[in-house]
């Protein structure tokens, strides 16, 4: 699902990139990943979390894809020709990734699953093009902090099919995905990484 004009200046505010950043310092304490990595991000938005991963983890190649061609092309302008190296960025959705099988080291998504109606889906194919050991990187909010009195009527969502702490972590877990650390505000968000079996 596209993101509405409210979602866009969120994920574009000079905050986000800040939030980011204090993410990717929590990942980089607690996951190691090869140094000639493959890495996807799913929605990538302008690319600013791209640039991090590629600061942080120095990867062999990051593939960059949103399903918004617009948020995409946002890329060409936020970052410097020098910064793109290394990265590609696609337009794609995730419950149908463009990408072979056991091809990706790890995949990180920022707030992305929750946008997607068939977020299991989604999750499949994640599962499908990480490597074994590989590492699916999230962060995400559950419905009462996206569905509430206010935010309803000014964010798009999904309205069916969402998930909660419990049947996220159960849909990993059936999906072939083993939890490793995790940060919970059990009813708000979570940020994680889980590793393929």
């Amino acid at each position: 699902m596209k993101l509405n004009w409210a979602e866009r200046m969120a994920v574009n505010n000079p905050l986000r990139p800040l939030q980011q950043r204090l993410e990717m310092s929590w990942y980089r304490k607690r996951i190691k990943l090869p140094e000639e990595a493959h890495i996807l991000e799913i929605g990538c938005g302008r690319g600013a979390g791209a640039l991090l991963i590629k600061r942080v983890f120095r990867p062999d190649h990051i593939y960059a894809m949103d399903l918004d061609i617009d948020m995409v092309q946002k890329s060409g302008s936020y970052l410097k020709p020098a910064q793109r190296e290394g990265i590609s960025f696609l337009v794609g959705d995730a419950t149908a990734l463009p990408f072979g099988d056991l091809v990706m080291d790890a995949v990180f998504g920022f707030g992305v699953l929750h946008h997607i109606p068939d977020w299991q889906a989604a999750m499949d194919e994640i599962v499908r093009v990480l490597k074994k050991g590989g590492i699916y990187c999230f962060e995400e909010l559950y419905p009462p902090l996206y569905r509430n009195f206010i935010t309803r009527h000014i964010l798009l969502h999904p309205l069916e099919n969402r998930f909660d702490s419990e049947t996220l972590k159960k849909t990993m877990a059936a999906s072939g995905l083993v939890m490793g650390n995790y940060l919970e505000s059990r009813h708000l968000e979570i940020l994680g990484y889980a590793t393929k079996r």
